[in-house]
């Protein structure tokens, strides 16, 4: 009788053990979900770099797998898939999820930063300050928001020098934003993640796309286009945000070490990887000869060519907004008022890029 009680004594502590451990995985196991390749530098030298700070300051508590390109969900479903918990953490473009973050696509409008830095300051400060823009993140729980330097128009065959070159061009564009400053410029626009570029310029879908040095370099498009034109369009924004629920069943010190790895400091971090990542893809365009020409438009918005259609596609997408009784006037000074808070944060070397030669 006694050795019956005590073989079932250590089967249900066996079980109970397997239970616990089982119930310790799920909630240190973090699935970070992404559209950047493997091998960018985004990756690895960005969310890679997070998650293994994360391992390290929790002492191994946390674990936080990746799934890079798109191999847990597609980035145009990936904020919704950790609201839903399809993954517990993604990074991903606010402007694939059309019209779900007017108020803080705001900051990628011409003219707002000159860097991956000094737009990612300017996003975090924002999102900081809360209010309206820091409201459309209520359903998940923000690691840290970022941008990339500027985007640029790339094309496979045509120079782009005045806007009336772009007519009848079919342009890619990450975002609804991008893609009415390309009609006001005369293009056609053609929404689509980065991604599908490739794809879409080497069977001529596309003509060209819009994308900063990081993105030509990153997913490959600097050996489709011959052609670029430096002109300060936008900057993409993005956000690396966690499932709200996941954040909340985590005890005290772990919370604490997703609190130390979120806010300005990583927004710093990933502009500077984006900067420099911005100079090696300007760098691997010029390298391929005089078959590539880069035009540079350093302040398209006081150009007289490029100015009037610019600031006609800023004003409609703010007066669009302010018709829906959203404060995208406010929000619009407010990211003019960071950007002279972050201007130091501009001064980063992908900022010179501009006038490299």
């Amino acid at each position: 009788m006694l050795s019956k009680w005590l073989h079932t004594a250590s089967l249900a502590g066996t079980v109970a053990l397997m239970g616990f451990s089982l119930t310790a995985e799920a909630a240190t196991t973090l699935r970070f979900s992404h559209f950047w390749p493997a091998n960018s530098a985004i990756n690895q030298q960005v969310f890679q770099v997070w998650a293994d700070t994360v391992e390290k300051e929790s002492n191994g508590e946390l674990k936080v797998p990746i799934f890079p390109s798109e191999t847990l969900s597609k980035s145009t479903n990936s904020y919704q898939g950790v609201v839903n918990g399809i993954s517990d953490i993604a990074a991903t473009a606010q402007g694939y999820t059309a019209g779900r973050f007017p108020l803080s696509q705001v900051v990628e409008l011409p003219g707002i930063s000159k860097s991956s830095t000094q737009g990612s300051c300017i996003a975090q400060t924002l999102f900081n300050e809360g209010g309206a823009m820091a409201d459309e993140y209520r359903d998940s729980h923000v690691l840290f928001m970022f941008t990339t330097g500027p985007g640029f128009i790339h094309t496979r065959e045509t120079p782009i020098e005045k806007p009336t070159d772009l007519a009848g061009l079919r342009i890619r564009r990450p975002t609804v934003v991008v893609g009415e400053m390309l009609t006001a410029l005369g293009a056609q626009s053609v929404g689509m993640p980065a991604p599908e570029a490739y794809t879409s310029m080497q069977r001529g879908v596309i003509d060209g796309t819009t994308l900063p040095w990081e993105g030509m370099k990153t997913f490959r498009l600097n050996e489709l286009a011959d052609h670029h034109t430096e002109m300060p369009l936008y900057s993409t924004l993005f956000v690396a945000t966690m499932n709200e629920r996941a954040y909340q069943r985590l005890p005290d010190n772990l919370k604490k070490v997703i609190d130390d790895n979120s806010g300005m400091k990583w927004a710093l971090k990933v502009g500077e990887v984006f900067d420099n990542v911005d100079l090696a893809g300007r760098k691997e365009a010029q390298a391929k000869g005089e078959g590539d020409h880069i035009l540079t438009i350093a302040d398209p918005l006081n150009d007289p060519a490029w100015g009037p259609p610019l600031k006609q596609a800023t004003d409609k997408y703010l007066n669009d907004l302010e018709k829906e009784k959203l404060p995208a006037s406010e929000v619009y000074q407010q990211a003019q008022a960071a950007r002279e808070q972050c201007a130091t944060a501009g001064d980063q070397p992908a900022s010179k890029g501009l006038n490299a030669s």
